[in-house]
């Protein structure tokens, strides 16, 4: 009778660790602002890659053999195209992180697919782990694709 309550906790636990991981997948969260990092050599870093501050950039890592960095590229082609009307319309940089693991590692990117929003400045404001829903990724540069100033 132990072993079946122990097995039947362990099932419970797993679970509750499976469903908490697929709900963070995926979605958008906010970028934490970080003051004490060495930002030079991160910026000259993104603007190596594309990211210069004259406009939104969707910024996303993949590699040949990640599976799921294919509908990331979709996900991606599919938001930027949608506002590409728009007065500051998004760039789409796709990096290699075989390629580019310097890139990637001054980014603190864990794992694949991760892809980054950054505005107008060149400031990142999200990150995203795992595959975006387009609705998402559309809400999140919607207002820094307007043509304030502001972002």
């Amino acid at each position: 009778m132990i072993e079946i309550t122990i097995l039947a906790v362990m099932l419970l636990a797993g679970l509750a660790v499976g469903l908490y991981l697929r709900r963070r997948e995926g979605a958008v969260r906010s970028a934490p602002v970080t003051l004490d990092r060495d930002t030079g050599a991160r910026d000259d870093l993104l603007v190596a890659a594309g990211v210069t501050g004259s406009g939104p950039a969707v910024l996303h890592f993949s590699a040949d053999w990640c599976g799921p960095c294919a509908a990331v590229r979709r996900v991606v082609a599919d938001a930027t195209g949608d506002l590409a009307d728009s007065p500051r319309p998004p760039r789409d940089i796709e990096i290699d992180i075989d390629a580019d693991p310097a890139l990637a590692r001054a980014l603190n990117v864990l794992s694949l697919p991760t892809t980054f929003v950054f505005d107008a400045e060149g400031r990142e404001r999200f990150r995203i782990s795992g595959v975006p829903k387009t609705s998402d990724l559309r809400s999140a540069l919607g207002p820094l694709t307007a043509g304030s100033a502001a972002g």
